[in-house]
């Protein structure tokens, strides 16, 4: 290049794929889609970006994928997701994902064991806003004059979180009668009755067999397990206080507890007003939200998903990215990583091949996953030892007993071929990993 300009036009185009996300700013959509590109830029061959669909102004729904083959599901190789920005004027989790996804890329160029093994035994999709309509009219308010309720709901004014097909219902009733307790279906007219986003993300976490998810969101401070709705049905009070548990209530307090120790502040209990013992809440027991998120997650898929509150203000300024950032990340990373807690393992046939759909019981918890379309499963457990179960329609249901330990993995195989049967090989692992007190902080 002999013209001056033209050089230095160039020069900053490039610099602008070379410098990372990380300049602790508000992204507005655009903004947002480049920090994204410009991390699949840096880190090609362990990241994917793909839309699941637009929201109503027609926006992507973008998501970030991290995997050592993106794009493709390794068996035995679980599916993480997160999600951010569902209420459009919750931003905090917006940024700390675009930070995420910097910090991932940066960490494995450097070749960062931890963050290494991380992406090469996890596919960890990221998704920085599921809502982004509803950003773009709160962050033309910004956040000195940011109303409480401005972009929280999507362009036809409808909350994202409360827009789900209410499978809890459905559930309570069946409880009593011994019916389903996971993959609920969905009702016939579904489609009709949910949003463009909401659509999006259904269609998506049917075709991606998610394992465990995360929800961010902003207005407090604590990590919010299911359920969500209570089952008593005799209050009418919006913020009724209900303890409403899962089958896996122990194992969703332990994955909340591995967020909110890992934070900063946040296992402190007290923030904006409130107090949550260790930082974590059961949501019914703080109030009761219908047709959300999360609930839909554990029923209708094989994901446990909790709901993140990070941050008292919903808009935070600038300058305060870099410290919340700070207080997140080791606890956005130790999340992750708790996707490796529990057992695993192929369903497959007398001839090797694996049997989708089939149910994974385990005895003493009512409720069940299922395998994915390569046969393999995912079941999140808590250190113990457990009666476990596999059946298929066509074949013999097979059991196993076997151990999850604190430390290493540990491998349980049974195998039986027979004209009809399956057989179950279970891979047990867990991690009962404290946070890194090193790496707090001092709020």
């Amino acid at each position: 290049l002999t013209d001056s300009r033209a050089f230095s036009s160039a020069f900053r185009l490039l610099s602008s794929f070379l410098l990372p996300v990380a300049h602790f700013l508000h992204h507005r959509y655009e903004e947002m889609v480049q920090a994204l590109f410009r991390v699949q830029s840096q880190c090609p061959y362990v990241t994917r970006i793909y839309s699941i669909g637009r929201s109503v102004e027609g926006r992507h729904l973008y998501v970030l994928e991290f995997s050592d083959y993106p794009g493709i599901h390794e068996p035995l190789e679980p599916e993480f997701k997160y999600v951010g920005n569902m209420h459009g004027n919750e931003v905090l989790g917006r940024e700390l994902l675009l930070q995420l996804s910097e910090f991932l890329c940066e960490e494995y160029r450097r070749s960062n064991e931890r963050i290494t093994r991380l992406i090469h035994d996890t596919r960890i999709h990221i998704m920085p806003s599921m809502n982004p309509d509803g950003y773009e009219v709160a962050a033309k308010q910004g956040p000195d004059s940011n109303g409480y309720l401005t972009g929280r709901n999507n362009a036809n004014g409808v909350d994202l979180n409360r827009n789900f097909p209410d499978l809890n219902t459905f559930m309570y009733y069946s409880g009593e009668i011994s019916g389903p307790n996971h993959h609920i279906p969905l009702p016939d007219n579904w489609k009709s009755q949910v949003e463009p986003e909401t659509l999006a993300v259904i269609q998506w976490i049917s075709s991606y067999n998610f394992v465990l998810s995360a929800n961010l969101h902003g207005g407090a401070v604590v990590a919010n397990y299911p359920y969500d709705k209570s089952q008593d049905q005799r209050f009418r009070s919006h913020r009724r206080t209900v303890n409403t548990p899962t089958p896996d209530d122990k194992l969703f307090q332990k994955l909340a507890k591995t967020y909110s120790y890992a934070h900063s502040w946040m296992h402190r209990g007290w923030n904006c007003g409130d107090y949550f013992a260790d930082g974590i809440t059961n949501g019914a027991s703080w109030y009761s939200l219908s047709k959300g998120m999360q609930d839909f997650n554990y029923l209708y898929t094989n994901c446990f998903e909790i709901t993140l509150e990070l941050s008292c203000n919903k808009f935070p300024p600038e300058e305060d990215l870099e410290r919340q950032w700070m207080a997140n990340r080791e606890a956005l990373v130790a999340f992750i990583e708790e996707v490796h807690q529990g057992i695993k393992g192929m369903v497959s046939d007398e001839n090797n091949n694996g049997i989708a759909g089939a149910v994974i019981s385990v005895q003493g918890i009512s409720h069940d996953i299922t395998s994915g379309d390569m046969g393999d499963y995912f079941r999140l457990l808590l250190p113990g030892t457990y009666t476990v179960t596999a059946s298929a329609e066509g074949y013999q249901p097979q059991t196993v007993t076997t151990t999850v330990g604190p430390a290493a993995p540990s491998l349980v195989s049974q195998v039986e071929r027979n004209a009809h049967c399956q057989w179950l090989q279970a891979l047990c692992f867990g991690r009962h990993r404290a946070p890194h007190s090193s790496q707090r902080g001092t709020e």
